[in-house]
């Protein structure tokens, strides 16, 4: 789960399983908190699933900034490729 569009799928398919949201809707423009309905309990136990799949935490702080999908899909590549 390096590159953006791998990044993507995963993603999605998390949110799919998660809160059982059409796959349609989750573009990379979706606002998460407007129009995907994601509260700041599921967005809790989104941080934590994203932890078991990258292996790395997301810091509170930097998760606060995100606001779309494609904020999302930049944090996680940024995460996975520090060193």
């Amino acid at each position: 789960m390096h590159d953006r569009d791998a990044i993507l799928a995963e993603l999605r398919a998390t949110l799919i399983e998660l809160f059982e949201l059409d796959a349609g809707r989750i573009t990379l423009d979706a606002r998460l908190y407007e129009e995907l309905e994601i509260d700041s309990i599921d967005a809790i136990d989104l941080m934590d699933r994203l932890r078991r799949q990258t292996g790395r935490k997301i810091a509170s702080e930097r998760f606060r900034s995100v606001r779309t999908v494609s904020d999302l899909v930049d944090t996680i590549h940024q995460l996975v490729n520090e060193t």
